[in-house]
Formats: C-alpha cells, structure tokens, sequence
C-alpha cells in the first residue's frame, strides 16, 4: 500500500459495520463506519475518504442514491457495493453509474483486501509526444488527482520507462522521428497487454491509423484537443478492465464492465 487509505463503511447492520472497520484497520487502512446514508454523506463533507464501502440497501438513502452524491461531489473517491442480491437492478444501476465493485454478503474478505489494494497502489502515466505542451494542462490536472505523470524524450529511453502493471500510456503523433504506430508495435513487442490510448489530430491520414492501432490493442484512440475529463473517463475504463481480470464475475463480486472502444 503507497499510503494509508481513509475508507468509509456504510451499512444500517452496526456490528456489520464496525466489524468490517476493524478488519480494515487491522490490515492498515483508516477506517470509519456510518450507519445510514445521510450520515455517511454528513462525514464526507467533514472529512476526506479514499474509497466507500456501502450496502445497497438501506433506508432513507439507499446505496446508489448515495453513489449519485458522492460522484456529485467527490467524483474522485471509489465506491464499492456491498449486498445480499447479488443481480437486483440496484446493484446493476451502480456499476452502470460508476461504482467500481459490488460483493455479495457475507463478503470475502481476502477478495475484498485484493481490491482494495489495488486501488490505492499508485498510478502513472507515460507521456509520448514530441508536442509536449498540448499535454501540459492534461499533466497538472492528472498530477492534481494523484496519478505520477512522465514525459518520454526519446523511443529508447520510452522503452526503459514501461511497467507492465499500473501504468497507462499516452500515445500522440510521435517522438524524435518515430511514428507513433512505430512505437506502438515496439510497445507491443514487449508489453502485449499495457494499456496504450492513442491521440491524433484527425484527418484523413487518421483513419488508417485508427484501423491500425486496433489491431496492436489499443485500448482508446483520442483527437486532439481533448477534454481532461473526457480522457479521465477513459483511463476509468481501463481501470475497470483490469478490476474485471483481478476479480471473478460470481459469485462473489460483480465488477463494472463499462469498456470504450476505439
């Protein structure tokens, strides 16, 4: 764990709650519980929490009305399910409107610590582009949500930076020569499932381009210039992927299968 996340447990059954606060703790986390949705909205404007483990339902504010506030206010926090109906349209509405996971009860807790390890590991983003200041308000806004932003200055030295885990990278035009489809196959030579979004100006040039990067995986392609958010909302989309890999569809957990495509 890079940090010790503030988690907030919510769930009207107090032994429940307290119980899963004091497992949290005892694997280093910060926990706290609420027991009813409109507490647990009243400590997030109080304090700042890293992820949210909710039951789904509950009276007064159920789990996904409580979803729609956070993602309101605090779009940046990660929230996690946690149910006995495994397939209700509650659970199903969720994870279509951004929660990362749903877990059956009773939970299992060592699937449940997986996850929760791996959301708060740390995430970077590898810059290739030889037009380096397009990039430079897309760097201070993903730097300001905590992911560790670094610019490739040479194809050689790209390949030194590449972590098959953890890290996204984002392809422009290219760099210092190379085509950015070049170097996209010499991603895929060694890393075969890193994530890669691919930005182009457009044109038609680009289409033929976007033809050729889906068959090299490409997880995204992008024009220029873009939206921060509308880049966030893709690497989300990866990140889910990857959440789908960690954990099994059934029977105890239920992972968003949001996927954009080229």
């Amino acid at each position: 764990m890079t940090a010790r996340q503030r988690i907030l447990v919510v769930d009207d059954d107090w032994p429940m709650a307290k119980t899963l606060v004091d497992v949290l703790k005892l694997n280093g986390y910060q926990a706290e519980a609420a027991y009813s949705g409109p507490e647990a909205i009243q400590l997030m404007e109080r304090d700042r929490f890293d992820c949210v483990l909710t039951d789904i339902k509950m009276p007064d504010v159920n789990g996904v009305e409580l979803l729609r506030v956070i993602k309101d206010k605090r779009p940046n926090v990660s929230v996690v399910f946690m149910t006995a109906y495994a397939d209700s349209d509650l659970v199903h509405a969720g994870l279509r409107e951004g929660a990362i996971a749903s877990f059956v009860k009773p939970l299992d807790i060592d699937l449940l610590l997986r996850l929760l390890s791996e959301l708060s590991e740390q995430r970077s983003i590898v810059i290739v582009d030889d037009d380096t200041k397009c990039w430079r308000p897309v760097e201070e806004s993903l730097e300001q949500r905590g992911f560790v932003v670094r610019e490739a200055s040479d194809p050689d030295g790209l390949m030194e930076m590449l972590s098959p885990s953890r890290q996204v990278v984002l392809l422009g035009g290219g760099l210092n020569g190379t085509r950015g489809l070049d170097l996209l196959k010499r991603i895929r030579e060694q890393h075969d499932t890193l994530p890669v979004v691919l930005a182009t100006y457009g044109g038609d040039q680009t289409v033929s381009e976007v033809e050729e990067a889906r068959g090299l995986n490409v997880n995204a392609c992008m024009q220029k210039p873009f939206q921060t958010e509308d880049l966030l909302e893709v690497l989300a989309d990866i990140r889910q992927r990857e959440l789908s890999a960690l954990l099994p569809r059934r029977p105890h957990a239920l992972v968003s299968q949001t996927v954009r495509c080229c």
